[in-house]
């Protein structure tokens, strides 16, 4: 087997492991990083080179693909130049942190014939997974609503987070744009939208200016319906995605970590991650002193937990078997052009508009 080479932009916490995943695929190598303060250490750890110019990067005979997980502000440059590069992509999410950033990083991508994969972990859960086959088989009957939460409360940090920066992150919205990827994975793209929410309890130096109360609507073709809760105000921490439909409904929790099925017949219930360990361990976590406000802070140096590195397994192992040559699921299509991760950056900025102008949105709007 040919060895594919990788390079990584952006060595923190999220992009370092993936380049340690990546190495221990079959058929890959990690050639080259770039990163202004992290790359000597990572290069040292993966046993390659560092650049420190994108195009010289991109330029490079032993770089075939690049792995993008520098902070969600700066994904477009090394996008777009990769591609003009000839060089495949995986980007983190959110790709970028507006329709029109994200319109030019697929074009760029499909203009040089490269393949735009996205980091949409939730993709690759053993329980979403699931779930799809379950609707598709018509377990549930026709989906009609879903409902996400993602909430938590958030302490002052000792340090204010790129992620807590809403130029830099998006906000709640962009930066955990999961489950509202999920849930149009699951439903399509709605015709129009409503947002409400502010920063109510985290004002000050302490935190970051990113909005913690977002409570948001969306409604698809043919009365279909979801909604959507995200921030860092709520004592009450939620996290998981609820799928309604006319025979039954499918509960993905992520807090209590387990995936419920019930119809007529009764509930049952399966795993949400690879293993009932991963499950645990994640349940352990949610409600333990690791998580604030909904989220887990990730640094450099920092190792994710073992539910997290499986799943950015299973997306550099998908990513490298693509890059050989393997067939994309016929699901997976609009993941591997960027075109799943641009629907949802549109969804998101019509909701950025409602609430600017306090009226309800036509996703075509952002079009």
């Amino acid at each position: 087997m040919k060895n594919i080479g990788y390079a990584v932009v952006g060595t923190g916490y999220f992009g370092a492991e993936l380049g340690r995943i990546m190495k221990e695929q079959e058929g890959a190598a990690i050639t080259a990083v770039y990163d202004p303060e992290n790359a000597e250490v990572i290069a040292e750890e993966l046993g390659c080179d560092v650049e420190t110019d994108l195009d010289t990067l991109f330029s490079r005979e032993d770089v075939d693909a690049v792995i993008v997980a520098s902070p969600n502000y700066l994904h477009k440059e090394p996008v777009v130049k990769a591609a003009e590069h000839g060089v495949h992509v995986f980007c983190e999410k959110p790709i970028a942190l507006s329709y029109a950033d994200c319109d030019e990083m697929v074009k760029a991508c499909e203009k040089h014939g490269v393949t735009f994969m996205a980091g949409h972990v939730m993709n690759f859960f053993r329980g979403v997974r699931h779930a799809k086959k379950l609707i598709n088989e018509g377990v549930i009957g026709d989906v009609l609503y879903c409902h996400s939460a993602r909430n938590g409360w958030e302490e002052p940090q000792e340090s204010i987070s790129w992620k807590k920066i809403r130029a830099k992150s998006g906000g709640h919205l962009y930066h955990h744009i999961h489950e509202l990827d999920c849930i149009q994975f699951i439903m399509g793209e709605p015709e129009s939208v409503i947002m409400m929410g502010g920063n109510v309890a985290h004002r000050g130096e302490q935190f970051g200016d990113e909005d913690d109360m977002l409570f948001i609507s969306l409604e698809f073709p043919n009365r279909k319906f979801a909604v959507l809760e995200y921030g860092s105000a709520f004592h009450w921490p939620e996290h998981y995605v609820l799928i309604q439909g006319t025979k039954g409904a499918i509960r993905l929790d992520m807090a209590n970590v387990g995936m419920t099925v019930k119809t007529e017949a009764g509930e049952e219930h399966y795993l949400v991650h690879e293993t009932k360990e991963e499950d645990d361990d994640r349940t352990r976590i949610y409600h333990g002193t690791e998580m604030d406000g909904a989220i887990m802070y990730g640094k450099p140096g920092k190792k994710p937990p073992m539910w997290l590195h499986s799943i950015m397994k299973n997306e550099m192992r998908y990513f490298n078997e693509i890059m050989h040559g393997a067939a994309v699921d016929e699901e997976f299509k609009p993941l591997l052009n960027g075109s799943a991760a641009r629907a949802a950056i549109a969804t998101a900025d019509a909701l950025t508009l409602s609430v600017k102008e306090n009226r309800k949105v036509k996703v075509a709007e952002i079009k």
